[in-house]
């Protein structure tokens, strides 16, 4: 079978494809165009892909080959899931092995903006750092503070973990409400999303993107929080309202944010840019050696299973397409 691959993979992970199937591989680093994606999906089985490709029901339409869409990563918004079932197309993800370097990097995001790491490497890189000074260039401490997770699922309780070891107070909220046993085990207390917002120092957010999250933070949501309190996104950037955080920030109704993900991604708010009071990261949630590796190792797990026509590990719509569990 013929397999289409539109990111850069280790040649061990290629090689292991090419023992079973044809390849052709897009490589680099830039995305895929969506012309040159059109007029080649019809030619392939397989396409393992990643956020920046967007295989929707128009694409679905040229692909009359296609058999499976293995994603490499855990988020999957890129992709029209129901339309790939209706087609008979199975579609995978790679959750679990992102989890850790996630967490660390919200982690990251919230010691940078509560100590203004960003700021300070600036001032010293630009030849302005003259003498230490008592009371100059002061940031809030974290430990002892209250973070407010918003989505308790892999991540979020990842977080909440590292939380634990700043001794910080962590609040969550999520549609289904943990038992009281795993509540005890991650060290969380359950809270209404507005006492949540209006409790927290710091409020991360950990949900996946769908029509119900879209722009789950806007000017209401930001009202309610404390002046002196922290966004921190490392989810999605539609999640939120980027206009709303921008008026927040320059109003002061928010003290900053620590951003990984943006609504318009690649394109940042100008406005985002020029604050000193926002840390902003090139989407580097999951970029660590070795959790590229294990996602690039499980995509091509998945995509090689569902080739042999075996049931993927990570199928989002299994059922869907076959209508049994099994």
């Amino acid at each position: 079978m013929d397999v289409l691959v539109t990111i850069s993979l280790p040649e061990h992970l290629l090689a292991r494809i090419k023992v079973e199937h044809s390849v052709t591989c897009h490589g680099g680093d830039s995305p895929i165009p969506r012309r040159e994606l059109e007029s080649l999906i019809d030619g392939f089985d397989g396409i393992l892909c990643t956020i920046t490709d967007r295989i929707d029901a128009s694409l679905l339409e040229k692909a009359t080959r296609l058999k499976v869409v293995a994603n490499y990563g855990v988020g999957y918004d890129n992709i029209d899931v129901r339309a790939c079932s209706a087609k008979g197309v199975l579609v995978t993800n790679t959750p679990d092995v992102l989890t850790d370097a996630t967490a660390d990097l919200t982690m990251a995001l919230v010691l940078s903006v509560a100590r203004r790491v960003a700021e300070g490497d600036s001032i010293v890189r630009e030849g302005k750092f003259r003498a230490w000074s008592p009371f100059g260039f002061l940031g809030t401490e974290v430990s002892g503070k209250t973070l407010g997770i918003i989505g308790l699922g892999r991540i979020g309780k990842a977080v909440a973990e590292r939380a634990n070891g700043f001794k910080m107070k962590v609040l969550y909220y999520k549609q289904s409400r943990l038992n009281s046993e795993e509540e005890r085990a991650f060290k969380v207390s359950y809270a209404g999303m507005q006492e949540l917002l209006k409790e927290s120092d710091f409020v991360s957010l950990h949900v996946p993107l769908t029509q119900g999250t879209y722009h789950l933070m806007g000017a209401e949501q930001f009202s309610l929080m404390k002046r002196t309190s922290y966004l921190i996104n490392t989810s999605r950037g539609p999640v939120v309202d980027e206009e709303a955080l921008v008026h927040a920030l320059e109003t002061g109704v928010i003290a900053g944010a620590g951003l990984d993900v943006y609504e318009k991604e690649p394109h940042v708010h100008s406005e985002l840019i020029r604050m000193k009071n926002v840390v902003l990261l090139p989407h580097l949630g999951s970029a660590t050696i070795e959790t590229r590796t294990k996602m690039a190792e499980r995509a091509v797990s998945n995509l090689l299973a569902a080739l042999r026509n075996e049931r993927p590990k990570d199928c989002l719509n299994w059922e869907a397409v076959y209508g049994v569990s099994g």
